[in-house]
């Protein structure tokens, strides 16, 4: 019994795994992207699409194992100091996947993950968060419905140093 036993799981391991460990590559992630898109660009190691009418790019280095689907939203000089906090705690609780991130004085919204242990779920889910995050800088700062709980709102009285020493 364990002699048919042990095979069968060793072999159901490796079935399992090899269907799980799909490798990703610049080509099929512009395949998916293109699947989406209304616009594809390439350029190098780096494309350009549009989705729902909005710019995104997606940057990516086989080398490094590293990609990201970014999104332009706004000029740093173009919003107040509370957009920009507000932004920050939404990184926390609200921006999942993606986050809002300042290069260039723009602000981004920003995918990063290794290229290789992408799903093609991953990457659909990505582009939709990256656009999601965009639309909604300026009001609800979010990348899905879905939103962690917290404590956002400053507690008069509380510094820095108060927080720290709870920690």
């Amino acid at each position: 019994m364990f002699k048919i036993l042990i095979p069968t799981i060793v072999f159901c391991i490796f079935t399992i795994d090899s269907v799980n460990g799909q490798e990703m590559s610049p080509e099929k992630l512009q395949e998916l992207t293109s699947q989406v898109s209304d616009t594809l660009i390439v350029q190098g190691n780096s494309f350009r699409f549009i989705y729902k009418e909005t710019l995104m790019i997606c940057v990516y280095d086989e080398n490094a194992n590293r990609m990201r689907i970014i999104s332009p939203i706004v000029e740093r000089e173009k919003i107040e100091e509370k957009e920009l906090l507000n932004a920050m705690v939404a990184n926390f609780h609200s921006a999942l996947d993606v986050k809002y991130a300042l290069s260039d004085e723009i602000i981004w919204s920003v995918f990063i993950h290794p290229l290789k242990e992408l799903s093609e779920h991953q990457v659909l889910d990505a582009i939709e968060q990256v656009y999601t995050a965009s639309v909604t800088f300026g009001t609800t700062y979010s990348s899905t419905n879905l939103v962690f709980p917290g404590n956002t709102k400053k507690k008069e009285g509380k510094t820095l140093k108060k927080l720290i020493d709870k920690i």
